[in-house]
Formats: structure tokens, sequence, C-alpha cells
């Protein structure tokens, strides 16, 4: 026995003949960028700077790092806009600290959120501070 099939609409046809039509001109527009041989004789480019505000240190045994990122807050109709200022992402040992900017400008984090620091590094040193040898979780409070 086989099995019955449906039979093939015009819509499954144009729908297919679409869907090749994206993929054709997608590759067609990707491959010169792809393909494409660096400039001969152009030396590499450098490393970007660390953006302003960026920190990578070892305080008490642990790796802090953290710095600005972009911001985007979501409007009433879903639409995204960017913010007036940077947020914030801090990690430690990896995991991230989850850090918050207060209205008067200091920082407080999950950690230590009765207290405030003026920088994030210090909110980020506060915390190694109190964390002492522990491990923070693994889960991240942003969705990006």
């Amino acid at each position: 026995m086989s099995p019955r099939t449906a039979p093939v609409t015009r819509r499954d046809m144009m729908r297919a003949a679409l869907t090749t039509a994206v993929v054709v001109g997608t590759s067609a527009a990707v491959a010169p960028i792809v393909l494409a041989d660096p400039v001969p004789g152009a030396a590499p480019a450098a490393a970007p700077a660390a953006p302003r505000g960026t920190f990578d240190e070892v305080y008490r045994g642990r790796r802090i790092q953290g710095g600005p990122v972009p911001v985007r807050y979501a409007s009433a109709r879903g639409a995204a806009a960017p913010a007036s200022g940077p947020g914030v992402e801090i990690s430690i040992d990896g995991r991230p600290l989850h850090v918050m900017r207060r209205a008067d400008g200091s920082y407080l984090s999950l950690v230590n959120h009765y207290r405030s620091f003026p920088t994030p590094l210090e909110a980020a040193r506060a915390a190694v501070d109190e964390i002492g040898t522990a491990q923070l979780a693994t889960a991240s409070f942003h969705h990006h």
C-alpha cells in the first residue's frame, strides 16, 4: 500500500517559487561579500579600543569584567526605542551580576540591593566582598 498524498495546490507552487527566489536572491547579494579577497598588501585592522567605562580586573582572586551596553526600552506599541544612556553588564568569574542604575546616578546590585555605589566597578567589588568564595547563579536577567 502506498500512502495517499494531498494534491499540490497553486498556493503550494507559489510558496515554493517565492522561497526559491528569496534564497537565490540572498545568495546572489551576499556572495560578493563572502568571496571578496582582502585588499592585497593591506595591514590587518587593529582591534577596536574598549569602550569608555569598560573594566577587566582581578579583585580578591575573582575576575570582574564589565562595561556599558546599549539599552532599549519597549514603547507602548512594542517598538524598541534607544534609551538616553547606556546600561551596564558585569560578570564575576564569567557569571552575570545584575546591576541597576538608580535615579541619582549611583548603582546597586542584587547582591547589595540596599546599598548604592558611585560606579559599576565599586558595586562589583562590593558584591565580591559579600559573596566571598560562593559563585553567582548562571541565570541572566537580561534578554537581548
